[in-house]
């Protein structure tokens, strides 16, 4: 596991995400569905990317691999300067944990947990110790400016306030990048501004952001536009 420390040359810091002629195929029955065709796309660091795509267009398998939930069936990707293909299962969820921060658009919070410990579960998985712990959780819960909720459960907060709280969670691992799956989906018009402007403030900050859509609204908030379509990947030009 040495590799996933491994220090990378100063030249090869600026691209965090590098797909190359990435495939991914589905057999459904008789027939193969080519939800990635040749999928070309760079992520620099600190750049804030959105994918749109209707449904079923592949932007769900595209966010999978990105996020190392999937592998590819060809083609290559390197995150962060570690190509991914040749990894085992267990070395690619001590990736997910050290490199991704995960906001999804059901919030993916667990009810038994505050809002505090929700925003720490990832820290003991990294088995951060508890004073950095307790900084970590208090410094990403006043990001998203729910400092005063820290002892709440998931059913006394609202939606957006749910969705602040996952993406405190996934600041508070400091990731290479925050991989957001449609964070806006549940949300009614304004609850969604909050949160796109929590997503502004942390590109902002330097976070390299990479945001799922079906919203071109939202997906035109960020730096660029990337528009899948039956597996294919075009840039958005603006």
């Amino acid at each position: 596991m040495g590799k996933i420390d491994k220090k990378r040359e100063p030249d090869k810091k600026e691209t965090l995400i590098s797909l190359r002629d990435v495939c991914k195929n589905y057999q459904i029955g008789r027939e193969v569905i080519h939800a990635l065709d040749e999928a070309t796309l760079d992520v620099k660091e600190g750049e804030f990317v959105s994918i749109i795509g209707p449904s079923g267009s592949g932007k769900s398998t595209l966010m999978n691999i990105i996020g190392c939930l999937d592998i590819a069936d060809s083609g290559e990707y390197i995150l962060d300067g570690i190509p991914i293909e040749d990894y085992t299962e267990g070395e690619l969820a001590k990736i997910r944990n050290q490199k991704i921060g995960f906001v999804f658009q059901s919030f993916n919070l667990i009810s038994k947990l505050t809002a505090e410990e929700n925003v720490e579960l990832p820290l003991i998985y990294q088995k951060v110790k508890r004073a950095e712990r307790t900084r970590r959780v208090e410094e990403a819960l006043k990001r998203v400016k729910l400092e005063k909720r820290a002892s709440h459960y998931p059913t006394e907060l609202s939606g957006g306030q749910q969705q602040r709280v996952a993406i405190a969670r996934a600041i508070a691992t400091n990731p290479s990048l925050i991989l957001a799956d449609e964070p806006t989906g549940n949300l009614d018009s304004v609850t969604s501004k909050e949160i796109m402007d929590i997503f502004h403030e942390l590109h902002r900050t330097g976070h390299t952001i990479v945001l799922i859509t079906h919203d071109n609204d939202v997906a035109q908030q960020a730096e660029r536009s990337i528009h899948i379509l039956d597996g294919k990947i075009t840039e958005v030009r603006r």
